[in-house]
């Protein structure tokens, strides 16, 4: 009935190949398909077998038993007739404990006469399935992880998400249950995820099987690290990532951005990155820069390295069809297909086609452009906008990649544009890759990827909107993350009320990941070549200094208390690095056994020791902080110590963000968040 070998259970019935092993510490691998299942590295990186080498299976008639160090899976196998049908029917159903035998979950149970199937496929036309997983979940369980989606839910349970990239979502499928368990849907498929009280389901709408991977760990922690062991580290961060990154939409011409750089310094402010976002090349897909608008990119960088300062340049994966390297692209099958029809998939900035970034020859080909255009000018930074790709219309059953139909394969794309830089930069020898990407999937952080939340409002509930974002990325293993500091779109640079908005979200800025102001500000200023030909707006002053001495004052003191923050960021970013810890974490993280941590929406922490409770609403100067219990917790603000376990009621005028230090931590920074 079973089968069994090198720690390895396999079952078949009924057409259908089951198998169950052994992938990494404490963790486990199931696929199953109607035939065969194939070998398939989505996320997954080959487990080093030593660190299962103690993995065994006990089979005892229909049932067997697979442990692998905290996980243990008992597979139960039935055969008989089917009263209703007179056929002989075959089941095998999983259930997935602790090493204690402690449930954490299992696939639905038939039901007797409901003959509800756990594991369902529905063959496509052409090959492939549609297929969906029903697991019997604790109905009291919490959840976090799935990447990014614009809403304010910190604990999932309950919820529905899409399995698909759009600009501002980013889909990564690990969750990380309060059960004590982390699950991968190892599938890139476009489908849904939905979490109820009484089961969760995975729909794909197009796969070749049914593949996921467990972890079972005693702490948030455990199961961040296991799966860091299994989809990969993220590097280390950079020393140029750890301090403050200036961008706007979008410096014009070198003059204009070398000027920002020159004022920084002379102010005396912090600055590490600058950025020359999008529309500095001729054409989409040039992979240059205009030569009338920066005449000498390598003089530049000189400058800007000589200033302290690096240079981030923006590159996108819509390719016009008037750009030198369309021609060669398309009759090199290196650009995404449409079905049928006109191929023309992107509208905006002339009809276009996005690079097929799971083509092996088109990532080649992509940095072979981007070693000539940028990186021999001695850029080290990129920014991969458009990473989801942005369809001008998500009807991804319209597209095909190299790598599959839309609908099979979509949701890898964003890890294998991020792929294409990596690969490209370090087998040129660059070994401090971070790259700002727009997009994610599981496994984008072994690449490089610092995922921001895309082109979102400038409104207070946008901001709080990417509190739990970033909480929830850092879940999924994706440990790099930031947002455009003000939003990105609808803030004027002489308004009031925006420039309280844009106090706010610096002050969030300052104890993200890496701080980045960034957007689109009004009024903008048309820009146009010699001969009279329009180019790209620049748009309004998005620099420190562009919102009046008021606002001035505040921004100064933030960004240079992150420079303070730089080595207690270093700290994070190395347990990002070796360990697999999310830099931006939700109280449950530190503190999973409290109620209130899966509740409070408002509040995070900076590594293990900072608790932010940010201002979120407009006109407000206080309001209400937990303190998670068994800890004390120091404020910033005042110095005043204040025992865990309570509600707080604290002052936070507009120059104020509330921060609390655990323990007596980083005490050096007391005092240095302004009161008023």
């Amino acid at each position: 009935m079973f089968d069994t070998g090198a720690g390895t259970l396999v079952w078949r019935g009924d057409g259908e190949t089951l198998v169950v092993e052994p992938w990494g510490r404490d963790s486990v691998r199931v696929r199953s398909a109607l035939g065969d299942v194939v070998d398939a590295d989505w996320a997954l990186l080959p487990p080093d077998p030593a660190a299962h080498a103690d993995a065994h299976v006990v089979v005892d008639g229909s049932t067997a038993t697979l442990t692998n160090g905290r996980i243990r899976v008992v597979a139960t196998a039935t055969s008989g007739k089917d009263w209703q049908t007179g056929a002989l029917a075959h089941d095998c159903r999983l259930a997935f404990e602790d090493a204690d035998g402690r449930p954490l979950f299992s696939e639905v149970p038939s039901g007797g006469a409901l003959k509800v199937r756990a594991r369902t496929y529905r063959p496509l036309p052409g090959g492939g399935v549609q297929a969906g997983l029903a697991l019997r979940t604790p109905a009291d369980e919490h959840l976090a992880g799935m990447g990014q989606y614009q809403q304010d839910l910190v604990d999932l349970k309950g919820s529905t998400l899409e399995l698909a990239q759009r600009n501002s979502q980013a889909s990564v499928p690990f969750v990380r249950s309060s059960a004590g368990y982390g699950f991968l849907w190892h599938n890139p498929a476009i489908g849904r995820a939905t979490f109820a009280a009484n089961r969760t389901e995975w729909t794909a709408e197009a796969c070749r099987q049914l593949d996921y991977w467990v972890t079972a760990g005693a702490t948030p922690a455990d199961v961040s690290r296991r799966y860091a062991e299994a989809t990969g580290h993220a590097p280390m961060m950079p020393e140029h990532g750890l301090g403050f990154w200036q961008c706007k939409l979008r410096y014009a011409s070198q003059a204009e951005l070398l000027a920002v750089a020159r004022e920084h310094v002379r102010r005396g402010l912090p600055l590490d990155v600058i950025v020359a976002d999008f529309f500095h090349w001729p054409h989409l897909g040039d992979y240059r820069f205009e030569d009338e608008f920066w005449p000498d990119p390598a003089a530049m960088v000189a400058e800007l390295r000589e200033l302290g300062v690096e240079l981030m340049v923006s590159v996108w994966p819509q390719v016009s069809l008037q750009s030198e390297n369309f021609a060669e692209m398309s009759r090199r099958n290196l650009l995404v297909r449409t079905n049928r029809g006109i191929d023309v998939q992107m509208w905006f900035g002339g009809p276009s086609r996005f690079v097929d970034a799971t083509n092996p020859d088109a990532r080649r080909f992509l940095w072979d452009r981007c070693r000539e255009g940028y990186a021999r000018h001695g850029i080290r930074l990129f920014w991969l906008d458009e990473a989801e790709p942005e369809f001008g219309v998500y009807d991804h059953d319209a597209y095909r990649f190299h790598a599959g139909q839309g609908t099979e394969v979509a949701n890898w794309y964003p890890q294998a544009f991020s792929r294409a830089f990596f690969e490209g930069q370090t087998a040129d020898g660059e070994h401090e890759v971070v790259n700002l990407v727009r997009c994610a999937w599981a496994g984008s952080q072994r690449y490089g990827a610092l995922v921001w939340s895309g082109d979102i409002h400038s409104d207070f509930p946008t901001l709080r909107r990417q509190i739990v974002a970033g909480v929830h990325m850092g879940a999924a293993g994706i440990p790099w993350f930031t947002t455009d500091i003000g939003g990105f779109g609808g803030g004027r640079t002489d308004d009031p009320a925006f420039h309280e908005l844009l106090v706010r979200w610096f002050q969030v800025g300052t104890f993200l990941p890496v701080m980045r102001l960034h957007g689109d500000r009004v009024p903008a200023s048309p820009v146009r070549a010699a001969d009279g030909s329009e180019r790209n707006p620049t748009g309004a002053g998005n620099e420190l200094w562009s919102f009046g001495d008021a606002v001035y004052d505040v921004l100064e003191h933030y960004v240079h208390l992150r420079e303070e923050l730089r080595d207690y960021t270093r700290e994070l970013m190395a347990a990002a690095h070796t360990d697999g810890q999310p830099v931006m974490r939700g109280l449950a993280h530190e503190f999973p056994d409290d109620p209130w941590a899966w509740r409070v929406a408002d509040q995070y922490l900076y590594g293990p020791s900072l608790l932010v409770a940010p201002v979120l609403e407009a006109g407000a100067t206080s309001r209400r902080v937990w303190l998670p219990p068994r800890a004390t917790w120091t404020s910033l603000v005042t110095g005043q110590v204040h025992d865990g376990g309570q509600w707080l009621d604290v002052e936070a005028p507009l120059a104020t963000l509330p921060v609390f230090a655990r323990d007596g931590a980083l005490a050096h920074l007391v005092g240095r968040v302004p009161s008023a």
